[in-house]
């Protein structure tokens, strides 16, 4: 039996895009307006909440300021405003005239980016005076330089911001005015014009001018799928490619399986991924890894082991070995075969090792080890996630795509392997500085070499004893 929708004229029979679910900002739109677009969507087949809920996929407004309209929508107190696109009207004509819901392209969004954007309720009292948090967090917008460097390829100030950003996000305290910073290393003159004019301000106009700028967003679209690089993503941009769309389209462009699969999956891995789901692939794995040996040694690495308390991912990593010698070589192909054989493996590209002990140390930074990996995405069920899955609403699947990072090392390789992969990118790089400027050692993912002689770990904290360092906590691992 059909039921009536509460509040709405339309039934479920009528409902033609089950993932879609639309809401209007009546804010510059009006109210007579808005009610007349609604009408139209609804007779299309589309779902239109009256109400902004955690329901809701896609946010339509015709207020085109980006600040003034996130300040709004942050103070609606929705948790699963991350995850929605925010629209400008264009979205839903374009929707309308095809008379359906069209891909999001880069034109259509009305975003200064929300990942470094909250809104604060309340006043602080400092002293005598009362002053408001800012909008942007300083390490955010220093990182959003960081990557606009990057995609110009300019290294240097790349890395000038990305340690100051490090720096920031390593303190145990919010920086509230510049003067708070006095001491602290690898913070320039225009991070800190940057830092102090969000603190005055609560913006960057340096920030904010990149967030709006066609090429970086665009850049920023294209490197969110799964295998396409920045030297990719600007030669796209510069074919005159704008959207995913215009890429899917162009004769031109040959894309390789990794690709193809991050576009064919892209709404399930560009989606965060929840400890739970981690947890689930965790024991998927280990069930894997115990069929080729049961002295398997498997440890959850990457970014939520380095968060305490982390919620959410992009994707997960496993380091894996056995401690019986040379039998690591065949872990991975054994875990995609039996990946493979329950109909899990949706996409896997395998790494045999190359690690070769004659060949170190090596005196260069190199950024990837040479142990056995493989990237995979692999299909997680709902049934074995606790409290389900992190899922789109209206995604009726049972199932989800994750992507998921496995490396081999051998076991007395391990604790190396561990620590190169529990850390910020900043982070790696500064330790293996430390090591070779302040203690005439090499450290690498492989080995930690001292002069003459190669240093044996079993731990993490060895290498830092060996390094005359305290222990550093995974969750502590920024700069």
């Amino acid at each position: 039996m059909v039921q009536p929708r509460s509040g709405r004229n339309e039934t479920v029979s009528e409902v033609r895009f089950q993932g879609v679910r639309l809401y209007l900002v009546e804010r510059k739109m009006g109210r007579s307006r808005r009610s007349f677009l609604t009408q139209l969507a609804r007779s299309k087949g589309f779902m239109v909440e009256d109400v902004l809920s955690d329901a809701v996929t896609h946010v339509v407004s015709e207020d085109c300021q980006a600040s003034s309209l996130w300040t709004w929508l942050r103070g609606r107190d929705v948790k699963n405003l991350p995850a929605m696109h925010v629209l400008g009207i264009s979205w839903f004509t374009d929707s309308m005239k095809e008379g359906k819901p069209v891909a999001v392209e880069t034109r259509h969004l009305i975003e200064v980016d929300h990942l470094f954007f909250c809104l604060v309720h309340s006043c602080i009292v400092l002293g005598s005076a009362i002053t408001r948090p800012p909008l942007l967090f300083p390490q955010d917008a220093l990182e959003v330089l960081a990557e606009s460097y990057e995609f110009k390829e300019i290294p240097g100030r790349c890395l000038a911001f990305r340690r100051a950003s490090s720096v920031l996000k390593s303190l145990p305290w919010a920086v509230r005015c510049l003067r708070d910073t006095e001491g602290l290393p690898c913070l320039g003159e225009h991070s800190k014009a940057v830092m102090e004019e969000i603190l005055q301000s609560g913006h960057s106009f340096e920030v904010e001018k990149t967030l709006s700028d066609e090429k970086y967003q665009t850049l920023k679209l294209f490197t969110s799928v799964f295998g396409v690089g920045p030297k990719t993503a600007e030669k796209w941009y510069r074919g005159g490619l704008r959207s995913f769309s215009d890429v899917l389209a162009a004769p031109g462009i040959h894309l390789n399986r990794m690709q193809q699969s991050g576009f064919l999956h892209y709404g399930d891995i560009s989606r965060a991924v929840s400890k739970a789901e981690a947890r689930a692939l965790g024991n998927l794995i280990d069930e894997a890894v115990r069929a080729v040996t049961p002295d398997a040694v498997l440890a959850l690495t990457g970014g939520f082991r380095r968060y305490r308390g982390k919620e959410f991912g992009h994707d997960v990593d496993f380091i894996v070995t056995t401690r019986e010698p040379g039998k690591e070589e065949k872990l991975l192909t054994g875990i995609i075969e039996r990946l493979k054989q329950q109909g899990l493996l949706l996409y896997c590209e395998y790494n045999a090792s190359t690690f070769d002990m004659v060949k170190l140390p090596s005196h260069q930074f190199e950024a990837m080890d040479h142990f056995a990996k493989c990237f995979l995405i692999v299909r997680l069920e709902g049934g074995r996630v606790e409290g389900g899955l992190h899922g789109a609403e209206g995604d009726g699947r049972g199932w989800r795509a994750v992507r998921v990072d496995l490396v081999s090392p051998p076991m007395d390789r391990y604790a190396f392997a561990l620590l190169g992969w529990t850390g910020s990118r900043q982070f790696e790089r500064d330790l293996r500085r430390f090591a070779r400027a302040e203690r005439r050692m090499l450290l690498d993912n492989h080995t930690l070499y001292d002069k003459t002689k190669f240093l044996a770990a079993t731990t993490e904290k060895d290498i830092f004893a060996h390094l005359g360092l305290e222990y550093i906590e995974p969750w502590q691992r920024n700069a």
